[in-house]
């Protein structure tokens, strides 16, 4: 039977005393390993989710022309298949850089807020979470605005040059991070549930089944992520719901806000639609999160094994 494969807390002088090596190394890894890690994960995700995204994209839009003419199975089945990856370079070049920060603050953060405590505290992944996502928003958000107007039905955009310089030209460079505010406030408690939700799903899988530590280990991270994934996705969907709206608005139809105010934009999306439209693309997001951190988190953790292997070898 394979042993317990989740860390145990054993203080010691190193974690006492942090020094250099803890800024530039962690379990055996390099930072710039984290993030290339993290780079090949985030792209991974969302380029085999993308079609899924982008109908959800579509379902939450403010206004009919960009919203899809069918539901979510219908449109998966009767859709031109390119049509849903339309964006997908946006998404690349926003996803890569965004997860590898995302990552090396995420490892980072979790090793210095370990010092002296227990590393498997839930607080700890969910407050390194935190810090990593506030960090990596700020990177992706202008290739997401970018990538969700190239989504919509009858996007006016030519591709990603095209619509760089013309949301400059006629918006400003503001209109590309309008909605970090509500991005950073969505994927705060959307971080904090699914780093705590996988770390405590995983620690959990390992407890049940001990013997799969070593042996299926990748299956171990997949349902981690897949249920960490699910849980954050609905309870974060009112807020994504006001980020996609800010992020299309005066795009094919859909409706421009006065303000980028959180409160003030679920005010008028209320007023105009009702309560309901707050959970509208929920199960989309659902099916998109879901795999999407199974699909993540396994090339993570599969990215992370490489590089460690690798190390090991480099060592001898």
């Amino acid at each position: 039977m394979a042993a317990d494969a989740s860390p145990k807390f054993h203080p010691s002088p190193d974690l006492l005393s942090p020094d250099l090596t803890m800024i530039t190394q962690h379990d055996g890894l390099r930072f710039y390993q984290y993030m290339a890690a993290g780079s090949l994960a985030g792209v991974v995700e969302h380029s085999a989710m993308f079609p899924i995204d982008t109908l959800k994209t579509r379902m939450q839009a403010g206004s009919p022309p960009c919203r899809p003419p069918l539901g979510l199975r219908a449109a998966l089945l009767t859709e031109n298949p390119a049509a849903l990856y339309r964006g997908l370079s946006a998404m690349v070049l926003g996803a890569g850089p965004a997860h590898a920060v995302y990552f090396y603050v995420y490892e980072l953060s979790k090793k210095l807020l370990s010092v002296n405590q227990n590393p498997n505290n839930p607080l700890i992944h969910a407050s390194a979470g935190i810090f990593a996502t506030v960090s990596s928003d700020a990177v992706l958000t202008p290739m997401d605005t970018i990538k969700q107007r190239l989504q919509l039905h009858n996007s006016p955009y030519k591709g990603v040059l095209d619509c760089i310089k013309t949301v400059r030209r006629e918006e400003g460079i503001g209109a590309f991070f309008k909605s970090y505010k509500t991005t950073a406030v969505m994927n705060a408690p959307f971080t904090a549930v699914h780093f705590a939700t996988y770390e405590a799903a995983k620690r959990m899988l390992v407890e049940v089944s001990p013997e799969i530590a070593d042996d299926e280990r990748l299956v171990v991270h997949a349902t981690a992520g897949a249920a960490a994934g699910a849980i954050a996705a609905a309870v974060t969907t009112p807020l994504d719901v006001v980020k996609t709206q800010l992020q299309c608005q005066g795009v094919c139809g859909c409706e421009r806000f006065s303000t980028s105010s959180i409160g003030e934009v679920f005010r008028v999306i209320v007023k105009r639609d009702g309560y309901s439209v707050l959970m509208r693309g929920w199960t989309a997001r659902m099916l998109f999160h879901a795999p999407a951190a199974a699909i993540c988190w396994s090339t993570y953790e599969a990215a992370k094994s490489f590089f460690q292997r690798l190390n090991e070898q480099n060592e001898k």
